[in-house]
């Protein structure tokens, strides 16, 4: 493929010609990746009853602290990913090149990091639309309503609790199998499986068609959901529904999950790291938007277009949301069980706008929309990581295979797959949900350190290459900084959703060495592709000279040193 460097940039002969079928098609502009990174915003829905139930009075300030954190980190992607205008598959690629000359595992380790800390939003979205569907289909009398009350009225002697059992649809209860795994989860796969099965197959089908066609349909879902949630914004401000005194005292919970105050010590930063190391799963993942840079038509200017129009909407979202959902409920409406587990959200944001039965089902049905455009966005990003690691020889070949629409539809079905196996375990114990999410947020963590550390890296070994678009030095600098910042993030934070995050999280990293390994030893006989440097203008695998010296070594070990101190200081 021919490579041409210019003034105007870089282009290639690819976006010049008609798309082939082996490969993925140049179909779509920045305007299409923003549309399908749209999903990105819904993605407080996930978190946002958790984090203020961990935090408390701070949680709106830990998501704008956190989206600001996410928006400086995106000018280093937006550099690294204008030098790979032929690849695929977001910043954990494009960084991974950097560390090829100084190890050959830290580069697949980066995008099986990026590939654990998405993949799982197609399956924990799925499992809270699935609990929303439930609710409006067969939802389980509250133990103060009407219902319960004239049953018990016939049931002279019985409790509010057997009620409550006594009315259960049964539906809600059913269960086709069931079984356990010892001190991991207990699986039943009942009536939220089956609904949230059927919405990741819906996910996979809108995707099939390929980019364009995905493009579209988030185009209609995202105005849908985005317009809303920019109401709710700004309505709750403007008509009365936030209460300021929810906004004091200004001090974290003293235990997680109880409304009583706690103070600025040890254990308080403990549960506000708790927050940030959660809340960057949402506010980062903007980066997603440079996913599709083999799919532009432009990637020379697409690219930094995308990622910024998109971190521009996130930053409104991620600012206004948590503010005027926490004005509105206080602490103690935010520890509620329903806003915890995401299923009661849509009841409380129809509140703020103090609509009636209507507006609440119109809610519903957004939340269910908004989910469901958060798992488009995770399969279309997540699927191409996987198709372009199998492209440059990190991950298994099978992976690097496309349909005629030019969609990695191999990639897609292993989203697929691992994402039923999640959903299993999701949808049957509420307390694997923030587990699940805490292991992939800790891959999503070392991602990010590692490639934060692969901008200044690609500065040092590939200052030569041209970069359409180039980060002042200084912001370069400080994601480098940011980087063990998000190391003490995942050493103290992820021990507030599960004692065992961390090191779960550590394992499910490491599971990329024997995968790894297969792939390059066994079926590449120890060599890269040719084509894996192409962008950097990489001659029959040659790496060329360790600029950077001993300095990415130092990086490795003091990331692992932050991370493990963290975790020793940072006690609950």
């Amino acid at each position: 493929m021919d490579i041409v460097i210019s003034d105007a940039g870089v282009t290639t002969e690819a976006a010049r010609v008609a798309p082939q079928d082996d490969q993925l098609h140049r179909t779509i502009d920045w305007k299409g990746a923003f549309w399908v990174a749209s999903g990105v915003p819904a993605l407080v829905l996930f978190s946002i009853g958790g984090i203020a139930g961990a935090v408390g009075t701070p949680a709106f300030a830990v998501w704008a602290v956190s989206m600001c954190l996410g928006f400086v980190q995106s000018f280093t992607y937006a550099e690294i990913a204008g030098l790979f205008p032929n690849k695929s598959g977001g910043a954990a690629v494009y960084g991974a090149t950097a560390w090829l000359k100084y190890s050959k595992l830290i580069g697949p380790l980066s995008v099986w990091c990026n590939w654990l800390g998405w993949t799982p939003v197609l399956s924990l979205g799925c499992t809270i639309a699935a609990g929303y569907i439930l609710n409006a289909w067969a939802p389980i009398p509250a133990a103060d309503s009407p219902l319960v009350q004239q049953w018990l009225g016939t049931h002279a002697g019985s409790t509010a609790a057997q009620a409550v059992a006594a009315l259960t649809p049964s539906i809600r209860t059913w269960s086709l199998i069931g079984f356990q795994i010892p001190g991991v989860v207990t699986v039943s796969l009942g009536a939220a499986f089956f609904i949230g099965a059927l919405l990741v197959f819906a996910v996979f089908a809108i995707q099939h068609r390929g980019i364009l066609g995905t493009a579209r349909v988030q185009l209609v879902v995202g105005l849908l959901v985005i317009i809303p949630m920019l109401i709710l914004g700004v309505v709750p401000l403007v008509n009365g529904s936030v209460n300021w005194a929810n906004f004091s005292p200004f001090v974290p919970l003293a235990e997680p999950n109880a409304a009583a105050p706690g103070a600025w010590g040890l254990r308080g930063w403990t549960l506000v790291l708790g927050g940030l190391f959660i809340a960057a799963w949402s506010t980062y993942s903007f980066e997603t938007s440079v996913c599709y840079t083999r799919e532009f038509k432009r990637p020379e200017t697409d690219t930094f277009k995308a990622i910024l129009s998109s971190g521009l909407l996130c930053i409104v979202v991620f600012a206004l949301v948590p503010f005027t959902f926490q004005g509105f409920l206080g602490v103690k409406g935010m520890i509620a069980p329903d806003i915890v587990d995401g299923t009661g959200v849509g009841a409380a944001l129809a509140a703020m706008v103090r609509g009636g039965p209507i507006t609440h089902a119109v809610f519903v049905l957004l939340m269910v929309l908004a989910l469901g455009l958060s798992a488009v966005t995770a399969m279309a990003g997540s699927s191409r990581t996987l198709y372009q690691g199998s492209m440059d020889g990190w991950l298994p070949r099978y992976l690097s295979s496309v349909n005629r629409h030019g969609a990695p539809t191999k990639a897609m079905g292993t989203d697929l797959g691992f994402n039923l196996i999640l959903l299993s375990f999701a949808a049957s114990d509420s307390t694997a949900f923030y587990f699940i999410l805490a292991i992939s947020n800790c891959g999503y963590l070392i991602f990010n350190f590692l490639n934060l550390s692969a901008g200044w890296i690609h500065r040092i070994d590939n200052g030569h290459v041209h970069r359409p678009w180039k980060a002042p030095t200084a912001v370069i600098a400080a994601g480098g900084v940011l980087a063990f910042v998000n190391m003490v993030f995942m050493g103290a934070g992820a021990q507030v959703w599960n004692p065992k995050a961390l090191w779960a999280g550590l394992i499910a990293a490491a599971l990329i060495i024997p995968v790894f390994w297969y792939r390059h030893y066994v079926q590449d006989g120890g060599k890269f592709p040719d084509r894996m440097l192409e962008d950097l203008g990489g001659v029959d695998g040659e790496l060329g000279e360790r600029k950077a010296g001993v300095l990415p070594y130092l990086t490795l070990a003091g990331g692992v040193l932050v991370m493990l101190a963290s975790a020793w200081i940072f006690k609950l």
